[in-house]
């Protein structure tokens, strides 16, 4: 009876710990725990700009900073032509490229930004563009990927690219034309992961738009949808499987490849526990109905966590979802307009005169 009584307890005190870490969770926890995954030591940015240059309204330049040991992220910043002698402390927004892109790919969007009066910024994520260095033709960043599979010692799945954009943001607000109270975030695909992970655990991040990017990964998985977003890193998740003797990629499998690249994306840090964290900063989400790599269903189960936190926090209107009918993984021109009205409208920028 004795030896009974002292297994119950302990049963019940098991418990009482498993209930109080639940209890802990909370939204503030959540990011806590979201920064330590990420964390590494800082370094000075140690930043290196070109001299800008003017093309028709706007300037451009060129620029590279040290996220972290090793690594010099290299970026683009485009900003409408400052009358002469005038200096002002401008909004800025950043657009992160998705997979297989670069920061050139952004261009088009930052000399639209510009036009509208923002400082548009874009950077390589990482083993993209001027990061992307494979051998034997192999894909610079699915090898990297198959690297974090088996070692588990870097994230160049979303997450490091999270850091690298908290630290340009850490340069940025240095720079004498940046208003640091005005930096906006918008990202497409990849991107798009990057810019709601990323405003989840960044307060400064002013204003979010992700774009054809928002989901749930736990829902993807239960639900047999999880295939379309595997495929985006297809080479990776198959060495992975052929390496751990797996025949059959199944579900079951993709959970044990994101618990080693990508850990908690499906439970801790999946959509629906992140888009909350934003609020009451200003969040657009927009999505195409036909998207297989972020399905509807998963798409709402997130935006309705982010609407009950917004609800709270007495800031539904900062909040919207486009869902775009009869599109896929794609943006449209429409879109576009809305969210460059969006950042229009949160971020406080007016159209420089000309």
């Amino acid at each position: 009876m004795k030896l009974m009584a002292l297994r119950l307890k302990l049963t019940f005190g098991v418990l009482l710990i498993a209930c109080g870490f639940a209890h802990a969770s909370d939204l503030r926890d959540t990011r806590a725990l979201f920064l330590k995954t990420i964390d590494r030591p800082k370094v000075s940015p140690a930043p290196e700009v070109r001299p800008w240059v003017t093309a028709g309204s706007s300037e451009q330049t060129r620029f590279s900073y040290a996220s972290e040991a090793g690594q010099r992220v290299p970026g683009i910043m485009i900003r409408p032509k400052p009358k002469a002698g005038e200096r002002q402390k401008l909004p800025v927004v950043i657009a992160l490229h998705g997979t297989g892109d670069s920061k050139e790919g952004m261009e088009g969007l930052l000399r639209e930004f510009a036009a509208r009066g923002f400082l548009g910024v874009a950077i390589d994520g990482r083993y993209h563009g001027e990061r992307a260095r494979g051998a034997g033709g192999a894909d610079p960043y699915d090898d990297a990927i198959l690297r974090a599979f088996r070692l588990q010692k870097e994230h160049p799945f979303l997450y490091d690219t999270v850091w690298d954009v908290m630290r340009l943001i850490d340069w940025l607000e240095t720079q004498p034309d940046v208003d640091p109270s005005r930096i906006g975030l918008m990202g497409i695909s990849k991107g798009g992961m990057e810019t709601w992970l990323t405003a989840a655990v960044d307060p400064r991040v002013a204003v979010a738009v992700p774009c054809i990017s928002v989901q749930s990964f736990a829902w993807a998985l239960e639900n047999n949808r999880w295939q379309a977003r595997a495929e985006t890193i297809g080479e990776a998740v198959e060495a992975a499987a052929a390496e751990s003797k797996v025949e059959r990629i199944d579900a079951a499998f993709m959970r044990q490849f994101y618990d080693r690249v990508v850990p908690g994306i499906y439970s801790t840090f999946d959509g629906p526990a992140m888009l909350p964290l934003i609020a009451a900063r200003p969040l657009l989400v927009v999505n195409g109905d036909s998207d297989a790599l972020t399905p509807v269903p998963g798409v709402e189960l997130a935006v309705d966590a982010a609407r009950k936190a917004y609800g709270a926090a007495g800031a539904s209107d900062r909040v919207k979802l486009i869902l775009e009918q009869h599109a896929g993984h794609q943006i449209t021109r429409e879109a576009l307009g809305e969210i460059e009205a969006w950042l229009v409208r949160w971020l406080g920028a007016t159209a420089p005169s000309r």
